[in-house]
């Protein structure tokens, strides 16, 4: 059996379907009920992210069933799939917050391991809370095999007797009740209504920054990303997935093609521009360095100086996903932005067309207030800010959107690890005008760069969330508000100044000009350096354990490989 259309002959499939060598690899395909013709298609791979979990990823499974209809519409073979997600609003203010960062290397990995195992010819991911996103994309360039991305949806906005909540006011509930501001009544109450249905979480939180990154970025069809996941336009865009990523096969155009150092600047902008989460920092320089791109913190804090703060959304402003997209979508923050020059319009997208040809048709909105017009911005300077200075030599980052000031000079409180700090707002142990300093969080200290919702947002529940600073080598959640400091570098496990940080040392830190000082003279941190010793973990053995030996710093992605640059083949030329 020779391969049936010349197209086939060029495709990884070939390696599994075609010859007599492979009749009894064909074998298993018949004993699944494929036909002789559906066995000499392209094979697509369609692989989700679902599970149990939590909403973000309960509808992924009867998405992906429309994703598959479409590929069988235009002549191609699904192969459906699943991959892990570990969910950050179970997994925060625990130990179970180790495991999230690292599964974004796992679900990379998992995926390139199942399509290189069955020689699949192209990819279709879903993906819907906020690791999956950027694995399931950092697997697409990786592998560059035709690809589209399709985000889950976010969740529908709750509603607590007439005022409109996210998850972000139930840990901010938590911190209220605790200093007396609302009763366990309330509380049981709220939890039960916050979340209403499937999705993930509706404001501009990581999930839903990323999946703003997927559509600029050009691996999601337009307005995909937007969409709510108990819309039914969903099915629509998933069909459409299906059917588009066949033509790409056709087309020849690959996720490499489309993921440039233009389009990773197109993905920094939205994000400032959105007010997105800090944690974009950390996924963009890994997706570029799956592509063998440069493009670390410093090259994204330089777009989100350049870029506007324009999208009024929460948890600095007032809206959610939900409400963006019904005023016109993910395509109408870009298309503002194209017109006034923040954004690359020749960069290639998965509809085979320019970012400019697909924004050709958007037309802007005068009727809404979500998203301003980027020559009349909330903010000139972006929603995200990156920092540098003598306790981050390697950077920093930190969100500015919708914060009423954005210098803080105070007296540094030091802890090891999320939990002491935790306790000590819980018991109120603190001043106003504190920095807190929390250490051993980065990728190799935590091990696994935890989040730090749970602490943050205890603050704002108590009153206190912009009356004190909080700086880590730790992550921040997309849902974080105030003045929290993340992605710290050098770490502390490694040496870097945060671990050297004295209580009392006065820190001073200036997002307009992009500085995070302590006031410790080289020679006194010198000093500090010669008396300090690395801490042992108690992680020494599992998944943990080997991620914290692969793990590089956070300025770089925080990345587990050598990535793109050291490829000598690419698994779409195999």
């Amino acid at each position: 059996m020779d391969a049936k259309t010349p197209l086939k002959n060029k495709l990884p499939s070939r390696h599994v379907t075609e010859g007599p060598e492979r009749a009894p690899h064909r074998s298993y395909y018949y004993a699944m009920g494929l036909t002789k013709s559906q066995i000499h298609q392209p094979f697509v791979g369609v692989a989700s992210c679902w599970n149990e979990a939590a909403p973000c990823n309960i509808s992924l499974m009867r998405q992906a069933q429309a994703v598959k209809k479409g590929v069988a519409a235009a002549g191609g073979t699904p192969r459906e799939f699943c991959t892990i997600t570990v969910t950050d609003g179970i997994a925060m203010g625990h130990g179970g917050m180790k495991a999230s960062l690292p599964s974004r290397e796992v679900i990379a990995d998992s995926v390139e391991l199942t399509m290189r195992g069955h020689s699949y010819d192209a990819l279709v991911g879903l993906a819907g809370c906020d690791k999956s996103l950027p694995g399931m994309m950092m697997a697409m360039v990786r592998l560059n095999v035709p690809s589209i991305f399709i985000y889950g949806g976010s969740i529908l906005p709750g509603n607590f007797r007439g005022q409109v909540i996210t998850v972000q006011d139930m840990f901010e509930a938590v911190g209220r009740h605790s200093v007396g501001d609302l009763s366990s009544g309330d509380l049981d109450e709220m939890e039960q209504v916050a979340c209403p249905s499937a999705g993930a979480c509706g404001a501009q939180f990581t999930a839903n920054t990323m999946a703003t990154v997927s559509e600029a970025i050009g691996l999601a069809l337009p307005y995909s990303a937007g969409a709510p996941a108990p819309y039914e336009i969903r099915d629509a865009f998933c069909m459409t997935a299906g059917e588009q990523v066949m033509e790409l096969i056709k087309l020849g155009i690959r996720p490499r093609d489309i993921v440039t150092r233009k389009a990773l600047e197109n993905a920094a902008a939205v994000v400032s521009a959105s007010g997105g989460s800090t944690n974009a920092a950390l996924h963009l320089p890994a997706i570029a360095h799956e592509c063998g791109i440069e493009f670390d913190l410093f090259d994204v804090a330089e777009v989100f100086k350049r870029t506007p703060y324009i999208a009024d959304l929460k948890p600095g402003g007032r809206y959610v996903a939900k409400d963006m997209f019904e005023v016109g979508g993910i395509p109408l923050l870009m298309k503002t932005l194209l017109d006034h020059g923040y954004m690359h319009g020749d960069c290639m997208t998965v509809t085979g067309r320019t970012i400019a040809e697909n924004m050709k048709s958007v037309k802007w909105n005068d009727k809404q207030d979500v998203v301003r017009p980027a020559n009349k911005p909330l903010l000139a300077t972006g929603g995200v800010v990156g920092l540098k200075g003598n306790i981050a030599t390697e950077g920093a980052i930190v969100k500015v959107a919708g914060m009423k000031k954005v210098q803080f000079t105070g007296p540094a409180r030091c802890f090891d690890g999320e939990e002491a700090c935790f306790d000590a707002v819980k018991n109120k142990k603190y001043n106003e005008g504190d920095v807190f300093v929390i250490r051993y969080e980065g990728p190799k200290g935590g091990p696994g760069m935890r989040e730090m919702l749970a602490t943050t947002a205890a603050l704002y529940g108590q009153g206190m969330g912009e009356k004190v600073a909080l700086i880590t080598d730790g992550r921040f959640s997309g849902a974080t508000r105030g003045f929290c400091i993340g992605h710290v570098g050098p770490e502390a496990a490694v040496g870097g100044e945060i671990a050297l940080l004295k209580d009392g040392d006065i820190i001073t830190i200036d997002a307009d000009k992009g500085t995070m000082d302590a006031n410790v003279s080289p020679e006194e941190f010198a000093k500090r350096k010669a008396g300090w010793k690395p801490r042992a973990t108690d992680y020494t053995s599992g998944y943990i354990w080997k991620y914290a030996q692969q793990v590089g710093d956070a300025r770089k992605g925080a990345v587990t490989h050598p990535g793109g640059a050291a490829e000598k083949e690419c698994y779409a030329d195999i």
